[in-house]
């Protein structure tokens, strides 16, 4: 008989990856204090899960496998019963983590070890930083966990009874698609907003202007814009947030056209990387000379996932995809290009949206989807700027200005190279 036969070396594997999930997750739980479970345990747990599932799968029974289950929870609940923890830890996180381990073991042995090797990654990542994930939740708030909570509703309730059928004039309504790209600018939007309620503002202007542009680079333009017109000494710190919001945005449109229309992706990231180039340089060329001072404000950026804040962006993008619609095929690409850039003066995501929706309906070209688009940014800077112009003042924009004015640049430029 050949020890080394494939089978016997798949086995042996098998038990290798299970033995290496115990040690990963048990040297985790070494770090505590007199723990009940260490890293010998877990290891001995891990290589106790595979051995069950080889027995259960000759047997031919599934109880083997319960049974080690329930007797691994069941050792680690009596030994913290009879010992308690000196700090009064019940001890249910090393309970679960133990029979967690088992599990993976058992995993493995049924042909599941990529899966098993993430989880078993993705446990001791949650169990190591215990710290930092507490304060997180200490740093959340009701509206935070509201927010979270809407953001499930929108996705997982409203999303898939909506039906994915094409409705009204120019088969413009696609109820289910329409509420998809809601969810997925939510989405996007909600990360932006959690990262500012989570890092806050000590992170620095670099960190406050990428994800102030991610949630709302009105708002955070805005709010900049007046705090360099009461505090002129920070008209720089400014300047760099109110770049890096804006330039979040052409990165924003980029993921978002990933996802709608990879089609368009190749000739929309060129155009978009011409403006992000540019500007990004004017923006890394003042970031030199930044010097921080006081305390930066937090964007008063409106909850994206509230329903009726969804409701709302729905609506908008229904309406602009409809008049987009019946523009384009009363007046081509003239009427098209007119509601990019009327609607992309307050909302960039409805007026690019619906571009990327007339595309994949073949209703407009790649060029003509990508200038749309284009059009619907620049009419987006141009509003920006007037609000730098009109509420900053003058030394705002005399810093804030040349960078500005380099994003649209490039993606001037970058059309006239895709034209």
């Amino acid at each position: 008989m050949n020890i080394f036969a494939p089978t016997a070396v798949e086995h042996v594997q098998a038990f290798a990856v299970s033995l290496a999930i115990g040690l990963l997750i048990g040297l985790e739980r070494e770090r505590r204090t007199e723990p009940k479970a260490g890293l010998r345990t877990f290891a001995l747990v891990g290589l106790l899960g595979c051995l069950s599932a080889l027995i259960a799968q000759q047997t031919n029974s599934g109880w083997i496998l319960a049974v080690g289950m329930l007797a691994t929870g069941a050792m680690m609940i009596v030994s913290h019963a009879v010992d308690p923890q000196d700090d009064g830890d019940p001890g249910t996180t090393s309970v679960v983590a133990l029979m967690l381990c088992y599990g993976l073991g058992a995993a493995v042995w049924f042909g599941y070890a990529p899966l098993a090797i993430m989880a078993a990654i993705a446990t001791t990542v949650l169990l190591y930083f215990k710290a930092q994930l507490h304060a997180v939740t200490t740093r959340l708030t009701h509206k935070d966990l509201i927010s979270v909570l809407q953001f499930a509703v929108l996705s997982f309730i409203v999303l898939p009874i909506l039906p994915d059928q094409d409705y009204g004039p120019y088969d413009a309504f696609n109820p289910h698609q329409i509420w998809w790209l809601v969810v997925l600018i939510s989405g996007l939007s909600l990360a932006g907003y959690a990262a500012l309620r989570l890092i806050g503002t000590e992170r620095g202007a670099a960190v406050l202007g990428v994800f102030g542009g991610l949630a709302s680079s009105t708002a955070t333009t805005m709010v900049f814009a007046r705090h360099a017109r009461s505090h002129a000494d920070l008209a720089r710190t400014a300047t760099l947030v109110i770049l890096l919001a804006n330039l979040a945005v052409t990165v924003r449109m980029g993921v978002v056209s990933a996802v709608v229309a990879p089609a368009l992706i190749g000739p929309l990231a060129a155009v978009l990387g011409s403006g992000l180039i540019l500007g990004l340089g004017v923006t890394l060329w003042g970031w030199r000379r930044l010097h921080e001072q006081g305390e930066l404000p937090m964007p008063e950026v409106t909850n994206p996932t509230e329903i009726r804040t969804a409701v709302t962006f729905g609506l908008i993008y229904g309406a602009v995809l409809l008049v987009s619609a019946w523009l384009q095929d009363l007046a081509g690409s003239k009427g098209l290009f007119l509601v990019a850039l009327v609607s992309g003066f307050t909302d960039v995501d409805a007026a690019a949206l619906s571009a990327l929706r007339l595309y994949n309906l073949d209703k407009i070209t790649q060029l003509q989807a990508v200038v749309a688009i284009v059009l619907a940014l620049l009419s987006n800077l141009a509003f920006k700027i007037g609000l730098v112009v009109a509420i900053g003042g003058a030394a705002l924009t005399r810093q804030a200005l040349p960078g500005l004015l380099a994003i649209g640049l490039g993606l001037g430029a970058g059309i006239a190279m895709l034209a």
